[in-house]
Formats: C-alpha cells, structure tokens, sequence
C-alpha cells in the first residue's frame, strides 16, 4: 500500500432504522458483523459527500447491527443516513495476519502474467461463495480467481504488482 495516501475502505451501509432517538440498523461486511462497531470515527458517503461521525454506542440486536452516531438524535435525522455507505480508514484497520490480505489493498495494482504482459489494475473484487475474483480492468475487462499458488503466484506491494498464471486471451 503507497504510504501516506489516506484510503476509505468501505465496511458496510446504514440499512433502516430502530427506534425513535436516532439509532439506526447497520448492515455490516465485517466478521463477525458486530466488529464493525469497534471502529471510530466511521465516514459516512450520503448524498454523494463524505463526513467523520463519531459513534456513541451500539450492539448486536438479533441478526442486526444497530448503533448510535454522535449528533443524530431522532429518528428524522436518522432517515437522512439511509443507504449511505460506511468506511473507516485504511489505517485503522489492524495489520493483516500472516497469509492474509485485506482486498482494499490489492485494489489499484497492476496486474502481470508471469510472461510479463500486462492485464490492467485490480478494480474490486467479487466473493462468489465458491473462491474470491478479481475484476481487472484493463484494455477489457478480465475476472481472474483469486487462488493463490494456482492463479495469483505472487503479490508484491513494493512493486505494486500481482502476478498471475493467466491465459492473456481469456
């Protein structure tokens, strides 16, 4: 990851509200789903502009995540924030276990076949349930499984580079 670049990485998005005094049901990407309550302050993407927002509390409420954010006091004020993405920063994630990588930091990097021609960049990434896929964009558009060893041989951040063993006409 290119240091000293700040970088939104997205966990979740405000899915309803609960109650009266401003709380609102989250629906969360991060296992287990209530962790994402354990970052703060949260930005917050509603109406196509991001703002920080403190959380003041929240919890697991059956199969739902609900929270209350610092200044958002009825349920009027709440409304507002429906739909609107949740991020935190990149860095207040903790550091990756060994093997493991957190995708908001393959996004952006070039993608190279061992031969050395170039694919394009990571754009995102899909969870298909059966394996993890790389949207690669490029001259087009390439999805490329995530398998380590079998597809992804090498990841390498100094170089800003994935290596994979991929057939450049697929």
């Amino acid at each position: 990851m290119t240091e000293g670049v700040e970088k939104r990485v997205v966990l979740g998005r405000v899915s309803g509200l609960f109650g009266v005094r401003g709380w609102i049901k989250v629906h969360s990407g991060t296992d287990p789903r209530e962790g994402i309550i354990r970052y703060s302050p949260w930005q917050l993407k509603a109406g196509g502009e991001w703002c920080s927002v403190k959380l003041e509390a929240g919890r697991r409420q059956g199969n739902n995540v609900v929270v209350k954010l610092a200044g958002i006091d009825d349920r009027d004020a709440a409304a507002a924030l429906l739909n609107a993405e949740i991020a935190v920063w990149r860095d207040q994630l903790p550091a990756a276990s060994e093997g493991e990588i957190y995708w908001a930091d393959l996004e952006g990097l070039a993608v190279r076949t061992e031969d050395g021609v170039e694919l394009g960049h990571v754009d995102h990434l899909l969870e298909t349930g059966a394996n993890d896929v790389l949207v690669v964009r490029g001259e087009r558009e390439r999805l490329i499984p995530f398998l380590r060893e079998q597809v992804v041989r090498r990841v390498d951040f100094d170089e800003r580079v994935v290596i994979v063993d991929w057939d450049p006409d697929f």
